[in-house]
């Protein structure tokens, strides 16, 4: 997400930073790249306005002019200016009142409503520790009940069950005394949503609000709408209390007007965005650490909690023991890190998070995709114990067998035992004193040859 954006904004904001006085001149220019970025990336008219604005008044008060260094308090006005309209400080949930704390879920069909639910439910029974119940309300689209059923036997989540012959308002009134009988902390409701806001659906959603009093009342809309998604959040606003918004398939837009436009149009922050098509990727919204993100300046914060929630503790701590006393990185060790990387949403996922790795990322990304990952896998599934431990064992015949095991190609496998030597030297660099300022020189290395970390891809 926002890779357009981030290219363009970088190449203005770094002729700038250099600067050491800041001119009308140079300043006009710098807004108009600024204000074309945004309008390209999709952001509302008169969000881009009211941005631009506001950065150009405080670029031209005290706070550049009696600075050492005004081009960087500039990156810092762009930075906290992005974080404002994206809605600082207002994400949270409130879920402290007396359970089942409900919330209901509106938007309009194809949005990911349905999706959205039980990716919020499972969200909330690891991340709060709370029991949820989710229901469905949409007796209209066919299997709607069914797929949220489906859903949320895969994310652990009690599921209360309906017919589609059932009045919407009934199934809200059942829903909310089986959470109460079940002691549920959470009850999350998903609607019916349509192609278009109409007067039957509104006033649908609007007899269920008015009989749950939902603690939250959020919008799910589709990224990929650009400033559409705010538009049509401000048309649902003004006839229904959203609470907060919920930006689905964020991994699918390299523009992210969405983002940057919803809480203006608004007034309503975004509270999580879909990230992913798994029950897991669903991250909680973070202004200040977006605004970072755009301006190439990492997120660690929110990689440092994905390893938290994601990486097999046991294994991390096994592999570190090993590296530390000098043992031999195997094959074994090289699929545990692919598949620990699948989890935290693959490698350029990661280094996008880590300051300064923007473009190492977007190179991984071309080189390597999800299909890879999985190739990896199955060729090292074929391999028996004693290849996978010593891999220097593998010669012709064995590939031959390898690579029939795997549905793959002889140079596929070459390929992976080269990868692995690369890495087993990374590895080897770890366990050393500074090993992690070798390891990225190494990495660093990696990127700049010709075929990059990932020859042939």
């Amino acid at each position: 997400m926002f890779e357009s954006l981030t290219s363009r904004l970088g190449k203005t904001l770094s002729s700038l930073s250099g600067k050491s006085k800041l001119t009308e001149d140079n300043l006009q220019e710098a807004l108009r790249e600024v204000r074309v970025a945004l309008l390209e990336a999709d952001v509302a008219l008169s969000v881009v306005k009211d941005f631009v604005d506001r950065v150009k008044n405080r670029a031209l008060g005290t706070e550049v002019t009696a600075s050492l260094s005004p081009g960087q308090v500039f990156v810092k006005i762009v930075n906290d200016e992005l974080t404002t309209i994206m809605g600082e400080g207002e994400g949270a949930l409130n879920l402290a009142v007396q359970p089942p704390a409900v919330i209901l879920m509106a938007g309009l069909q194809g949005s990911g409503k349905t999706t959205s639910t039980a990716k919020l439910g499972y969200w909330l029974k690891n991340r709060d520790k709370k029991s949820v119940m989710v229901a469905s309300t949409d007796v209209y689209r066919p299997a709607a009940m069914e797929q949220l059923q489906t859903l949320a036997d895969q994310a652990g989540l009690s599921f209360f069950e309906s017919s589609t012959d059932q009045k919407p308002i009934d199934i809200a009134k059942g829903a909310l005394e089986a959470a109460k009988n079940k002691f549920a902390d959470v009850l999350i409701i998903d609607t019916a949503g349509r192609l278009h806001v109409d007067e039957d659906m509104m006033a649908e959603i609007r007899e269920l609000h008015e009989f749950l009093a939902p603690t939250e009342t959020l919008f799910v809309v589709d990224a990929l709408t650009g400033q559409d998604a705010a538009n049509t959040a401000k048309a649902f606003g003004e006839v229904l209390p959203l609470s907060g918004v919920i930006l689905t398939k964020a991994d699918g837009d390299s523009r992210g007007g969405a983002a940057l436009s919803v809480r203006s149009v608004t007034g309503k922050p975004i509270k999580f965005m879909g990230t992913g098509e798994t029950i897991e990727a669903l991250d909680a919204f973070y202004p200040d650490r977006i605004a970072s993100r755009i301006l190439g300046m990492g997120d660690v914060l929110s990689l440092i909690e994905e390893a938290e929630q994601k990486v097999d503790k046991k294994k991390a701590k096994r592999l570190a023991r090993k590296i530390s006393k000098g043992k031999k990185f195997d094959l074994e060790d090289f699929r545990d890190q692919i598949q620990q990387m699948n989890n935290m949403g693959g490698m350029a996922s990661m280094m996008d998070k880590l300051p300064g790795m923007g473009q190492m990322a977007k190179a991984a990304q071309e080189k390597m995709s999800d299909k890879v990952f999985v190739q990896m896998e199955a060729i090292i599934n074929s391999m028996t114990p004693g290849e996978r431990q010593y891999p220097d064992v593998i010669n012709g015949s064995r590939k031959k067998r390898i690579a029939s095991g795997s549905g793959t190609q002889i140079q596929d496998i070459n390929r992976l035992l080269k990868q692995h030597k690369q890495m087993q030297k990374m590895m080897k660099k770890l366990g050393k004193k500074g090993g992690m300022t070798n390891m990225m020189r190494g990495m660093d290395g990696m990127m700049q040859q010709p075929g990059g970390p990932f020859p042939g891809r």
